[in-house]
């Protein structure tokens, strides 16, 4: 079972909730982004999801997909290099 503090339960938009493991957290430039995995695919690098951590009006972190193609290309290749990189230490 994972550790509370590196689960996150999102809703989908049909009201459905997700369980997920925060693997990372990107920091890039000014931005953070959680890669998170659900829990049986935990061990692998595959079918990972991306979201962009912002805050809300209220001053609370929020998770949002990333919209814009050229970011989403620079936050897939700063995980495969952070992979990359860890694979290599091991």
């Amino acid at each position: 079972m994972a550790d509370q503090e590196n689960t996150i339960i999102l809703t989908d938009e049909e009201g459905h909730e997700h369980e997920f493991i925060v693997v990372d957290i990107l920091n890039l430039e000014d931005d953070e982004y959680a890669i998170l995995l659900p829990p049986e695919n935990a061990g692998g690098n595959d079918e990972a999801i991306v979201l962009k951590i912002g805050l809300d009006e209220d001053g609370n972190e929020i998770l949002y997909e990333i919209d814009d193609e050229e970011e989403w290309r620079r936050v897939a290749r700063a995980w495969e290099d952070a992979v990359a990189e860890e694979d290599g230490e091991e």
